[in-house]
Parts: structure tokens; sequence; C-alpha cells
């Protein structure tokens, strides 16, 4: 049982409520995260704000859903992994490529295997990567302004993963399908 509330709009703190009601429109509910995450109007502000910027970098939507599923899969957040392979089956992404991004295994598009393999490196390293790990990921098309971008990413989803977990986040009806338990195995 968790010792976090789940907030709804009425029990939100005031500096919350906005955020919580602007999901509660977007969604028809307000995500297990959204409503755990309220107790601090900082860290769901902050978390948003970030999502947006994140959102804004030269990365594609995929390759950020590549990003954001090797942080969420490496430390094992049950919720992220669910929800994000709900939206991309959702943008028609292809099973295999689900299924890969939620097994750790390698991506069949070169780019987005680069770019998997660089997020993990960064994640295991705290952003100590090798100069061939990061040789690797501009010879395969990307940019410094890029590596930089992936840290944006891990740093945005660091916070909801482990918050997720901390709060013992419950997954949401709308992901069951994608339901997830993770494995010790890295």
């Amino acid at each position: 049982m968790s010792q976090f509330v789940a907030h709804t709009p009425e029990t939100a703190p005031a500096s919350s409520k906005p955020m919580v009601e602007g999901s509660l429109k977007k969604f028809g509910y307000v995500p297990a995260p959204v409503a755990n995450m309220a107790t601090s109007p900082d860290l769901l502000g902050t978390f948003m704000g970030n999502i947006g910027a994140f959102d804004k970098t030269t990365l594609t939507a995929m390759e950020r859903e590549v990003v954001i599923m090797a942080m969420a899969t490496h430390v094992e957040c049950h919720y992220c992994v669910a929800m994000h392979s709900t939206m991309l089956a959702g943008q028609d992404v292809e099973a295999d490529v689900i299924d890969a991004l939620r097994e750790r295994e390698p991506l069949a598009d070169d780019r987005l295997e680069a770019i998997r393999r660089f997020a993990i490196a960064v994640i295991t390293k705290h952003g100590g990567v090798a100069p061939e790990e990061l040789a690797a990921f501009l010879d395969a098309g990307y940019t410094r302004r890029n590596a930089l971008e992936v840290v944006l990413g891990i740093g945005t989803y660091t916070m909801s993963t482990f918050a997720n977990r901390l709060t013992g986040a419950k997954l949401d009806a709308a992901f069951e399908n994608y339901r997830w338990e993770g494995h010790s195995a890295h």
C-alpha cells in the first residue's frame, strides 16, 4: 500500500490543482503519476515543463520514445514502460519494435539502435561515455546537440520513473494491455 496520496482536482495542493485539472481534461482521468506527484507542485511542474522542453528538441518523436524506453526499462518503471508502449502502439509502431524496446533488445533500425545504445551508455555510465561511444552516436548521423538532448530526456524521465517507483504509482486501465513487470537482468 502506498504511503502517498493520489490527488484529485479537489484534493491537490493549490499550486498543483491547475496541472491536475489539465491532465484530467487531456486524458479524461488523472494519470496515477500526476495524481501522486501533485503532492509536490515543484516536482510536478518541473516534470511537466521538462516534458515540453524535451518534446521541442531536434530529436524525432520516435527517437525521444527510444530514450524514454531505455530509461524506463533500465530503472524498471512498470508504469512508464506500459504507458509508452501503449503510446507507441497508438502511433502504429510495429510490435517487434515495441517488444525489442520492452525487452532491452537491439533495434533493427540502425539509427534508432544508435540512440538506444547511446542512451544506455549515458544512463549506465552517469554521463561518462567513452569517446568511441560518442563517436558511434555521431557516426549514425546524430549531433552533439542531440547528445545533450538525450541527457535532457534522461533527466526528465529520471524524475518520473523514480517518483513512480517511490509512490507506487498504480497502472491506469488505459495501459493494462501493455502491463510490464520488469526483470532484474540488465
